[in-house]
């Protein structure tokens, strides 16, 4: 409830943003590219663009009005996750935007799931906000216990464009799972927990900070069971993919769910170099103030998570100039530019 205030706020005081500082009486939209509404992405996008934003009028921050970067408006807009939003980011089509570490690093360096694509050479970080979990999520009555008992299900691996669909895919194949073993479908997790209550499909996989939204909602109307992801082929799969780490998602943090070991990557809040750099150090100072970090703590659990301390975390495509500089300025990188 207290993330819905925070939006609705956001919303009154006209949430959009791009750059202008205090000498600039004009008003610019700078849109930040999340994911779908059931999952992380886009609650925390709307406090991040909550954060950053102070719109022409907004009354000074130390009389308690907007602490954001003066003239910017910030918005969060749905997308269909991080391989559609670096694509996005680099073609210019959005200012920034949400995306996992090995996504951001594939698309970089023209790897993985980008080899098609060319290097997204564009592609700049300014933060790294909190780990991802993947969450391979089934009905505790399925009998679905291991990875290998999804042959000949019905199993959702999320949308074309999400960063889910590829970790999904590596999680598979880890295993020795195609998508000739199971009926393929490729929707939202907030669709595919509405057919799972339905008794239309499976599974489905979510990469996602937890509580997913999503998830939450479906737990508390069945039950349902989150299938761990551990044993030999995953310390393979991390021994040769990198941006992978173990992690344990911890007891009810979904209703009636055990603790259940997986894996997790890096959400990380990414640019284009074509943005400018005083701008970026701006939105960058304003994105740790303290007026931000009462957001954060308040408006999601997964805020919590999203500290100045581990802002430099598992970043593996170069720094914007402007996040750079205030990331120096505060002491966290050592040397000259």
């Amino acid at each position: 409830m207290r993330f819905w205030k925070l939006t609705a706020i956001a919303v009154l005081t006209g949430m959009l943003v791009i750059p202008a500082l205090a000498d600039i009486a004009e008003m610019h939209l700078f849109r930040i590219g999340t994911g779908g509404s059931g999952g992380t992405y886009y609650p925390i996008g709307g406090l991040v663009a909550l954060a950053i934003s102070n719109p022409p009028g907004s009354r000074p921050c130390e009389s308690g009005g907007s602490c954001g970067v003066p003239g910017l408006v910030a918005t969060a807009q749905s997308s269909n996750g991080s391989v559609a939003n670096v694509r996005a980011v680099q073609s210019g089509a959005l200012e920034s935007a949400f995306a996992q570490s090995d996504v951001a690093y594939w698309a970089y360096t023209g790897s993985g799931g980008f080899s098609n694509d060319g290097s997204a050479t564009r592609l700049r970080t300014i933060a790294s906000l909190y780990p991802e979990s993947i969450h391979l999520v089934t009905r505790r009555e399925s009998g679905i216990r291991t990875v290998g008992d999804l042959r000949g299900k019905r199993v959702s691996l999320d949308e074309p464009g999400s960063g889910t669909l590829t970790d999904a895919q590596i999680v598979l194949e880890a295993f020795g799972l195609s998508t000739e073993d199971f009926q393929a479908e490729y929707i939202k997790p907030d669709l595919a927990a509405e057919k799972m209550l339905g008794n239309q499909i499976d599974a489905f996989f979510f990469v996602a900070g937890y509580p997913a939204l999503s998830i939450s909602r479906l737990a508390e109307k069945t039950e349902i069971y989150l299938v761990p992801l551990e044993g030999a082929e995953l310390r393979e799969l991390m021994r040769t993919h990198r941006f992978f780490s173990e992690t344990v998602i911890p007891k009810n943090s979904y209703t009636g769910v055990a603790p259940t070991p997986t894996l997790s990557v890096g959400a990380q809040l990414i640019t284009s170099s074509e943005q400018d750099e005083v701008l970026i150090y701006e939105i960058t100072k304003s994105l740790w103030n303290a007026n931000s970090r009462w957001l954060l703590d308040n408006g999601h659990a997964k805020g919590r998570s999203v500290t100045l301390e581990t802002a430099l975390h598992g970043i593996a495509t170069p720094l914007h100039p402007g996040a750079e500089r205030y990331y120096r300025e505060v002491g966290m990188l050592a040397g000259d530019k």
